[in-house]
């Protein structure tokens, strides 16, 4: 083999990598979960506002992820959002009481679904409601309010 010939393999090899560590960076900025099949039960929750909540967001429990949001979708009895979630069966003693916030990773970061334990001695089960629930803060409305509040203090 010659120098040329070798040069140009190594190249290849390089270029390989490279084209193989973007798309491992982009499945995982994506989230994406095919190859990582957990098994979960699915409990739901009605919220007044989602925010910009998306499927696929992260269920965390005191910053650990215990699942992922499967559907949103307008319930057609009260027409709140229906946000679905899959809590992985490794999660199976939340307690019936458990709250559901939607929160946000940092200042202006993507949202997610927050969970608070309960005290009571009946867990969630598969097809279960979370009761107690927390709407998204929506920045627009919290501007609105001081913006009132400012204009009402007087100049």
């Amino acid at each position: 083999m010659t120098r040329k010939q070798l040069i140009e393999i190594w190249v290849g090899v390089f270029v390989l990598m490279g084209v193989i560590a973007l798309a491992v960076v982009a499945f995982k900025v994506s989230n994406f979960q095919g190859l990582q099949e957990r098994s979960s039960y699915q409990v739901h929750a009605l919220f007044d506002n989602i925010g910009g909540l998306k499927e696929r967001a992260p269920v965390k429990l005191s910053g650990v992820v215990v699942g992922r949001v499967n559907a949103i979708e307008v319930d057609p009895d009260t027409y709140q959002a229906k946000v679905t979630m899959s809590i992985f069966d490794d999660y199976d003693k939340l307690s019936i009481d458990t709250s559901a916030s939607i929160l946000t990773s940092g200042l202006l970061g993507d949202q997610y679904i927050g969970l608070n334990v309960g005290a009571d001695d009946l867990y969630l089960q598969q097809g279960d409601r979370i009761e107690l629930v927390q709407s998204a803060i929506v920045l627009e409305d919290l501007i609105g309010q001081f913006m009132t509040k400012f204009a009402e203090s007087g100049d």
